[in-house]
């Protein structure tokens, strides 16, 4: 199978889709890989790095996409790269269609065979594709939720952990999974006094015993929502329902009533965020204000750290790209559930059905399309 890997052109996206490693393993499996020229760059991977593992690197986006049988990226296409969509193409990269109704449109008109990594998911409900992006922004949501807070860049000019004889900051964790628990671990290693709210009592349970009481732990409901967001210095939205849109659990009005100077940080921005004033931000411009408040919705946070997040990604993607190589996209699905749970579209279809509910549309049933 000949495999493409374009650069990403999406604002401050400096990610790549695969490591030298990766090629290494696909190519001496028998497969073609090709590499856009500088697709590595961002990531500190020369294009030398991908010849020494075997890859072709190509002039350009154009003939890197026409070179794929499967064509690896990071982040969901944008416009401009539609034009390169066509009938026998097989994609596969994050997507997040609930939130792209252009985009689901694009693939579906093209008929494009479209996986995201997103909905992959195991039985046990873990997310596999999407667990170390969601490490990474857990990670670092608390990290510039405290830059915004620094008065020059529009916050209170609050210290998180604050020094000897001051109140540290107080930091709310909306959601207790993999992005929350890992926004948890940095919030308190920053110093913060920590809040985390969730459903899932075992879930609360579970960070209670981690952190020896060090964490408060609140069943979430719209009244605790509100009594704990009001009195927050931070924000951080970490909710996620597999392929749909993430609830709105932060009105409008509840802003209003929060602490002037206050940071929201949206990690659910991708999904059409959990905050009802959420907009897609970029690195360039990451935030905006919303009655005093301060909104970070940046829709790509872990390619502010393209080095880890290269890897953390290829370490979780390679077993899937290597099945899908080996014996073909169908059979690859066929044989893995929690790989088909990634088809999206297919032949002009929407198959995933949370998409097709954000959208208003008809799915069509996955177990046709497999057999």
């Amino acid at each position: 199978m000949r495999i493409a890997i374009p650069s990403e052109i999406k604002n401050n996206e400096f990610r790549v889709a695969i490591t030298p490693a990766g090629v290494h393993d696909l190519t001496s499996r028998g497969h073609d890989v090709v590499v856009q020229a500088g697709a590595g760059e961002g990531s500190s991977i020369a294009d030398d790095d991908y010849r020494s593992a075997g890859a072709t690197i190509s002039a350009d986006a154009a003939s890197t996409w026409a070179a794929a049988d499967l064509l690896l990226k990071v982040k969901e296409p944008v416009a401009s790269e539609y034009r390169h969509f066509r009938p026998d193409l097989l994609l596969f990269t994050y997507l997040h269609l609930a939130a792209e109704a252009d985009l689901t449109a694009a693939l579906t008109s093209a008929r494009v065979t479209a996986v995201a990594y997103e909905t992959v998911q195991l039985p046990s409900r873990a997310l596999p594709l999407l667990a170390p992006m969601s490490e990474v922004a857990g990670r670092l949501a608390p990290i510039v939720g405290a830059n915004a807070m620094l008065k020059p860049n529009g916050g209170p000019g609050l210290l998180v952990p604050g020094v000897p004889g001051t109140y540290p900051a107080r930091i709310v964790v909306l959601g207790g999974g993999v992005a929350g628990t890992n926004a948890v671990a940095v919030a308190v290693g920053l110093g913060a006094e920590v809040i985390v709210l969730d459903t899932n009592l075992q879930r609360l349970r579970e960070l209670d015993a981690l952190y020896a009481g060090r964490v408060r732990t609140i069943a979430s409901n719209s009244f605790e929502i509100d009594r704990a967001c009001v009195a927050a210095d931070m924000v951080i939205g970490s909710v996620l329902v597999p392929g749909a849109k993430a609830p709105k659990l932060v009105s409008n009005e509840l802003v209003s009533r929060m602490k002037r100077g206050s940071v929201l940080v949206d990690i659910a921005v991708d999904q059409g965020g959990c905050f009802a004033d959420t907009r897609a931000t970029t690195h360039a411009d990451p935030t905006f204000a919303v009655h005093g408040s301060l909104f970070y919705c940046v829709a790509n946070m872990p390619g502010a750290v393209p080095n880890t997040s290269t890897y953390a990604l290829t370490n979780a993607t390679l077993p899937y790209v290597r099945s899908i190589a080996d014996k073909g996209w169908l059979q690859a699905l066929r044989d893995d559930p929690a790989l088909a749970l990634g088809l999206n579209t297919f032949a002009g279809d929407v198959i995933s059905e949370p998409v097709a509910i954000a959208h208003g549309l008809t799915h069509r049933a996955l177990s046709g399309v497999l057999g």
